[in-house]
């Protein structure tokens, strides 16, 4: 029952936060999409591997062929299939020329036949796609679509087709080139300008931990594009029990380069507990496009105290050390100059505080006269005489009293 409860208010909290998110871009389902001239995102996941077919006519030496969308080129003959490539989404979907809207390339189909030609990659296709009907005017029986025209390059291992499809509306414009990642070379939440799965809403199981107080994110994008880069805000989903701050380079809306990532640090405190994670909902304004979001989630098993700063009662304690040692240089400085050229003191008796400290040292050494001379005073040869003196008159009585007359 508790579980099932937990799962409930997750889902209630998962369909608040899209309806906060409407508008946000985030990734297709699936590697079948591109972008205009313009930069808008078309997402044809819903005909991805459809299979369009084309029957040749012999008369004109044309072989019948099929594609499956975003998947593969197929040339159909009586020994079968015969392969002309495979869909490579991220490099070979690209907009088009001409009465192209856009381009696919297939590479690395069969070899046979074909080893000796460019660099061995097989036979090959380009699929020239045209939103609408087909260029010669040819309207598609299907509503989907259909291939219009096929030529083929026996030489060269290539084969040409002109495929009219539905293309459907635009979606919205991408910021592309633009990455977020937790590391200054990755892009595990953001990438070209789509917010990727995982982060697009909150998600148990990409949320944080309770102990972990800190996250980096890092921000990368095209340099002639990166002032477009603004501030990035945040919003907490409850409001309450969660405390979050921001700070780092991205933080202040300095501009991310490719070469030069800026850095934002999401710095959360758990103040109240709960079963449901947080979700820390980041936006990022884009100047003339739509803003980038993404959420991140926070758990919160237990209440988290507030960490004392002693990093900034040190660096407070260095810094009054600092001034002192300068205080005291300075102190020192003057004190000597004013001794030498007013006192015509030198050496170290014109050093501040010297004569204290001698004074100090001859009272901790216990040498007093007591009102006596030093001993080194007294002339040696008084000393002498005396000693004599004092030792005739000793003995004089000695020989008076000791005399018989």
């Amino acid at each position: 029952m508790a579980m099932f409860a937990i799962k409930w208010s997750f889902l209630c909290l998962a369909c608040i936060l899209l309806l906060r998110l409407a508008g946000a871009v985030t990734a297709p389902l699936s590697n079948c999409y591109t972008f205009d001239k313009s930069g808008h995102i078309y997402d044809f996941t819903e005909i991805a591997e459809q299979t369009f077919a084309y029957d040749g006519k012999k008369e004109a030496d044309l072989p019948d062929l099929e594609i499956r969308f975003c998947n593969d080129v197929q040339r159909r003959s009586d020994e079968g299939y015969i392969n002309f490539g495979h869909f490579a989404p991220f490099n070979y979907f690209v907009p088009g020329n001409g009465n192209a809207d856009f381009v696919q390339e297939y590479y690395f189909g069969d070899l046979q036949h074909c080893e000796f030609y460019t660099n061995k990659l097989g036979r090959t296709a380009q699929v020239n796609i045209i939103c609408g009907n087909c260029s010669n005017g040819a309207t598609c029986k299907d509503e989907i679509g259909c291939i219009c025209s096929v030529s083929y390059n026996s030489p060269s291992c290539r084969v040409i087709v002109e495929l009219a499809i539905s293309c459907g509306q635009p979606g919205p414009r991408i910021f592309q080139g633009f990455t977020v990642g937790f590391h200054p070379r990755a892009w595990e939440v953001v990438y070209n300008g789509i917010t990727q799965w995982g982060y697009e809403e909150p998600r148990y199981g990409f949320s944080f931990g309770t102990e972990e107080t800190k996250v980096s994110l890092y921000f990368t994008a095209i340099g002639a594009l990166s002032k477009h880069v603004r501030k990035p805000t945040y919003t907490i989903i409850p409001e309450n029990g969660l405390e979050v701050k921001l700070s780092g380079s991205a933080s202040t809306g300095d501009p991310p380069t490719t070469l030069s990532p800026t850095s934002l640090d999401v710095i959360w405190r758990c103040e109240k507990a709960q079963d449901t994670p947080y979700a820390v909902n980041i936006t990022v304004p884009i100047e003339g496009y739509p803003p980038v979001h993404f959420f991140l989630g926070k758990l919160c098993e237990y209440k988290q105290a507030i960490r004392s700063n002693n990093t900034k009662g040190w660096a407070t304690f260095g810094l009054l050390c600092c001034i002192l040692i300068v205080l005291s240089t300075a102190f020192c400085c003057a004190g000597f100059i004013y001794k030498t050229r007013v006192e015509h003191q030198h050496g170290l008796y014109a050093l501040p505080g010297m004569t204290i400290l001698a004074a100090c040292i001859e009272v901790a050494s216990g040498a007093t006269n007591d009102g006596y001379s030093p001993a080194n005073n007294i002339n040696q040869s008084t000393w002498e005489r005396s000693s004599v003196s004092d030792h005739v008159s000793q003995r004089v009585p000695d020989n008076k009293y000791g005399t018989v007359g």
